[in-house]
């Protein structure tokens, strides 16, 4: 079915290397079982959802081979294939998971160049239009932001010569680690954590924005306050929508460079996840969510 205008198009696209990429996109974690671990519940399901964020206009798929393992990258085999020369999948390597679903470091450069196989595979894939580098910060309690990545990314740098990989960008990582990077091989696109209410990485997303380097911004409601929350969960009323639609909304007028990836596992979800794209915050409202990573979480909303 081809729908007209479709919803995921509104917030308009951005330029990612030599591909356009709607700034609305679909991040498919959620699409494995529980604690991205193991098959969905119900697998026809996960198809669906898939198929039909494409045909919202959605053609920014997020993944990693981690997720499931493996699952997530089989499901949108599935779904898309044979994909459209408008959908363009990114996939993240330097992590894997063990026989309990726990999260394990792999960034040798050996490990990487299995991973990015890996992916080619089971995606179905000849090149991967996009391949984040995952820092090990969050993974690993040894990592730091202050970590060099030279070896990982020459790995990588080295497959994207050979032609299995069309573009490279970054995951956890801070101005230095960019910069560093930078010195290897081009960094199309930076995904680290930044909402409305943590912008503790205003500095990367000001660099990459300046440097025309997409910005891909993880978990848009994760660790806000309670009183955070409830400040939310105002603006969304007054405006009836969701919370999730205001801080997507929020988020695309805040930079152009900021491309989102919201993920669920179900259709209506992502139908209001992809309804944040059509949303258009007016100044006050863009005024309170401003001023929302100052508020204190003991003080009493008004």
């Amino acid at each position: 079915m081809t729908i007209t205008n479709p919803p995921a198009t509104l917030a308009g696209s951005y330029r990612v290397g030599d591909l356009d990429i709607n700034r609305i996109g679909y991040g498919a974690m959620q699409l494995a079982g529980p604690g991205v671990f193991g098959p969905p519940r119900d697998r026809a399901a996960a198809i669906e959802v898939l198929r039909t964020a494409v045909e919202l206009g959605v053609n920014h798929i997020d993944t990693a081979d981690a997720y499931g393992p493996y699952i997530t990258n089989e499901i949108i085999r599935e779904a898309l294939l044979p994909y459209s020369d408008h959908v363009h999948i990114v996939t993240k390597v330097g992590v894997v998971r063990d026989e309990r679903g726990g999260w394990l470091p792999a960034n040798s450069p050996q490990s990487l160049r299995e991973q990015v196989h890996d992916n080619l595979r089971r995606l179905g894939l000849d090149v991967l239009d996009v391949v984040n580098l995952r820092t090990l910060v969050g993974i690993d309690e040894r990592a730091t932001v202050s970590d060099t990545l030279v070896v990982q990314f020459e790995a990588l740098a080295e497959l994207q010569q050979q032609g299995l990989i069309r573009h490279l960008g970054l995951s956890t990582v801070s101005l230095d680690q960019l910069a560093e990077a930078q010195q290897i091989a081009p960094v199309v696109c930076v995904q680290n954590f930044y909402n409305i209410a943590n912008r503790a990485d205003e500095a990367v997303l000001a660099a990459t924005a300046e440097q025309h380097i997409a910005y891909v911004p993880y978990f848009p409601l994760g660790g806000f306050a309670p009183l955070q929350s409830d400040v939310l969960e105002l603006v969304a009323k007054r405006l009836d929508a969701t919370p999730m639609a205001v801080a997507e909304s929020w988020l695309l007028q805040h930079s152009p460079n900021i491309m989102l990836i919201p993920g669920t596992s179900s259709v209506a979800h992502l139908r209001e996840n992809i309804a944040g794209a059509a949303l258009t915050l007016p100044p006050d409202g863009v005024a309170v969510l401003d001023a929302i990573s100052a508020v204190d979480a003991h003080a009493k909303v008004s």
